[in-house]
C-alpha cells in the first residue's frame, strides 16, 4: 500500500535531499580537485583561475616523476608490513583485553578500569616513551612502528562495553555445554562483535596508513620507512630541485614540484579508500549485541 505524504513532509524530504547533497559535494570536490589536477598538464594547472571539473591537458608526469623513484615501492611494503601486522596485534590485545575486563567475577577490576582510563587523561609523554621503547631495544625496528600504541584506550573501552552487553545467557549455556573462555571469545563473542571490530580495523588500519611521526622518531634505517615517511622525503627533494633536474625554467619547475604533491596525495589516500567498500556492510548491519533481552 502506498502512504501518501503530507505536503509538510514531501517539504521536509525536499529540503533534506537537497541539504544532504550539497554536503555531499562539499565532501568530495577537494577530492575529485586533487584527483583531477594530478592529471593536468603543470603548466596550465599554474596558470588555471576557478573550479576544476576535469583534467587539464591530462598527463601523468606527475605519476611518472613518483614512481620512478626507487624508495617509493619500499615504502609501500614496509606501510603494507605495519598494516596487516600491527592491526593484527591491535585486534587481537583489544580483543582479549576487553573480554577480560567485561568478566563480571574479575578481581580489581574497577581498579585496573581507572588507571586504563587515567591514560586518556595524563600520558608519560614523548621522552619516557622514547626511554622506554630503547630499553625494550626497540629502536629502528618494525616493532617500533607496532608495539608502542598496541591498544587505544578508547577502543578497549569500547570493546569491554559491547562484551558486557552479552546477554550472560549465552555465556551460561555455552558452559553448561562444557566451553571454556577462549571458546566463548572465539566461537560467541567476536561473531557478535564482528560489526564492532570491523569497525576497529578501519581505525586502526588507518592510522598504521598514516603513520608518520612514530617513524620520524624511531626509526632510522631507510630501508624501514613506512610511505608517508617516502613521500615527505620525495616532497623535499622536489622542492629542492633533485627531482625536477631535467627541467631548465623555474616556473615550470614549481608547477612540476606542485603537481607532484597532488599526486602523492591520491598515491597515499586511494589505497585506504579501497578497503572501505569491503568493510562497509558492518557499518549498515545491525549489531545482535543486546538483541536478546533478560
Amino acid at each position: 500500500m502506498k502512504i501518501r505524504k503530507s505536503p509538510g513532509e514531501i517539504i521536509f524530504d525536499t529540503f533534506n535531499y537537497i541539504f544532504l547533497g550539497l554536503l555531499c559535494f562539499t565532501m568530495l570536490y577537494p577530492m575529485l580537485y586533487v584527483i583531477f589536477a594530478s592529471f593536468s598538464n603543470p603548466i596550465k594547472l599554474m596558470a588555471y583561475r576557478g573550479p576544476l571539473w576535469r583534467p587539464l591537458e591530462f598527463s601523468t608526469e606527475a605519476y611518472k616523476l613518483l614512481l620512478s623513484y626507487p624508495m617509493i615501492w619500499i615504502g609501500y611494503k614496509n606501510t603494507l608490513i605495519y598494516v596487516i601486522v600491527g592491526t593484527a596485534i591491535n585486534i587481537l590485545l583489544t580483543t582479549m583485553g576487553g573480554y577480560v575486563l567485561s568478566r563480571k567475577n574479575l578481581k580489581l577490576k574497577n581498579p585496573v578500569m581507572f588507571f586504563i582510563a587515567f591514560t586518556m587523561y595524563f600520558s608519560g609523554g614523548m621522552i619516557p616513551t622514547y626511554l622506554l621503547v630503547q630499553s625494550l631495544g626497540m629502536i629502528d625496528t618494525i616493532w617500533a612502528m607496532m608495539i608502542p600504541g598496541a591498544i587505544s584506550t578508547t577502543n578497549l573501552i569500547i570493546m569491554r562495553t559491547g562484551f558486557h552487553a552479552v546477554p550472560d545467557s549465552l555465556e551460561e549455556s555455552a558452559r553448561i555445554d562444557g566451553a571454556g573462555d577462549w571458546t566463548i571469545l572465539f566461537r560467541i563473542m567476536i561473531p557478535l562483535a564482528m560489526p564492532m571490530i570491523a569497525v576497529m580495523i578501519l581505525f586502526y588500519a588507518v592510522g598504521h596508513w598514516n603513520a608518520f611521526f612514530s617513524a620520524i622518531i624511531y626509526l632510522r634505517s631507510r630501508e624501514l620507512y613506512p610511505l608517508q615517511l617516502v613521500l615527505r622525503e620525495i616532497l623535499i627533494m622536489s622542492s629542492t630541485e633533485n627531482m625536477t633536474t631535467g627541467i631548465s625554467d623555474a616556473s615550470d619547475r614549481f608547477a612540476v614540484t606542485e603537481l607532484i604533491k597532488y599526486a602523492a596525495i591520491v598515491v597515499s589516500t586511494v589505497p585506504i579508500l579501497c578497503i572501505y567498500p569491503f568493510l562497509q556492510k558492518y557499518f549498515v548491519k545491525g549489531v545482535m549485541i543486546g538483541a536478546i533481552k533478560e
